[in-house]
């Protein structure tokens, strides 16, 4: 039975000041769309981070809930594609963005963003992964059609302790791969070798300060959730015919390289972006994700947490102190 009035996260504008609550809704204030969910678990991402404090590149209407993913339980739909009871995931498309999203009991959204959970999968499991986990495998997809094996040579993942970082290493661990984990973090070099990962480099330790064109070639493939001067890095020190994966911009926006490592080197770069995957490569992904891929060590990089709580992991995500994935419980 559907609750007339709900719990959400909702952010407010007041002048420049953006101020978050935990408050009571009714389900007519949800917005227009096909399927109402019951919404049984998110997650934080950086994206969702950024919304909450009212950065304009992410959300420009407020008041808003964020949160671009949702797991839970189909309440209604207008279509035949989904009936009540389904479990489901929405991830991604304009979901916690611009349209309300996944810190609440419900979610109202269209059904093109809306698929089946697999049935290898729990709800809990599905949002443990969520986007970050949708955007690692993107990244793994494309280092395996650029020729990235196993036997290729060591990938590096930078950000590792973050959340697509770590979901990076856990499921190129499981299928074999040597990885080699970036981190500023001294203290999780162990949670980082539980992950999988063979060896760790101090953030320091690879990045490039002489800016130089080209450096001796180690990694077959990388996995760059980071950007800026460590991308660069990453890339110039990339094999022959090896592939870099760019899916963030933590560290900067700003990409100071040359042109060298992809003509004299044929390096690859491939951007990476999750939020607009089409359905067919969700549902792909989605299923090596709840199957071969799904990490043996899913519960370990978790950190639950009630709506309540979120403002406090908000404010360490933003200064790049949160490790793993931080599950949110609306409910």
């Amino acid at each position: 039975m559907t609750s007339n009035t709900f719990k959400a996260f909702l952010v407010t504008q007041n002048s420049q000041q953006y101020e978050p609550k935990i408050t009571n809704l009714a389900i007519a204030d949800l917005p227009p769309g096909e399927v109402l969910i019951q919404v049984h678990y998110s997650s934080l991402n950086y994206k969702d981070a950024l919304s909450a404090t009212g950065h304009p590149g992410v959300t420009k209407k407020f008041p808003h809930i964020p949160g671009i993913d949702a797991a839970g339980v189909v309440v209604s739909s207008t279509g035949s594609q989904f009936q009540p009871g389904d479990a489901v995931i929405v991830t991604g498309f304009d979901q916690g963005m611009n349209t309300w999203g996944g810190f609440a009991e419900y979610v109202r959204v269209p059904a093109a963003w809306v698929i089946p959970l697999r049935e290898s999968m729990t709800l809990r499991e599905s949002m443990i992964l969520g986007t970050a986990g949708l955007t690692a495998g993107l990244c793994i997809q494309a280092l395996q059609q650029n020729g990235v094996t196993p036997d290729s040579g060591e990938v590096l993942v930078t950000g590792s302790t973050g959340s697509v970082g770590s979901l990076a290493i856990a499921i190129l661990a499981k299928l074999g791969y040597t990885v080699v984990a970036v981190t500023g973090k001294s203290a999780q070099h162990n949670y980082l070798k539980a992950l999988g990962a063979t060896t760790i480099l101090a953030r320091e330790d690879l990045e490039d300060r002489d800016r130089k064109p080209l450096l001796k070639g180690r990694w077959a493939g990388v996995v760059d959730t980071v950007g800026g001067n460590i991308l660069a890095t990453a890339i110039k020190s990339t094999k022959y015919g090896g592939c870099v994966t760019a899916c963030g911009l933590v560290a900067g926006a700003d990409l100071p390289t040359t042109v060298y490592p992809f003509i004299l080197r044929g390096v690859r770069l491939i951007g990476i972006d999750s939020a607009e995957c089409p359905i067919p490569l969700r549902t792909t992904l989605w299923q090596h994700l709840a199957k071969d891929w799904k990490p043996v060590n899913l519960e370990e990089m978790a950190t639950e947490i009630q709506l309540a709580q979120l403002p406090e992991k908000i404010a360490a995500m933003l200064q790049g102190e949160n490790v793993g994935r931080v599950l949110v419980k609306p409910g």
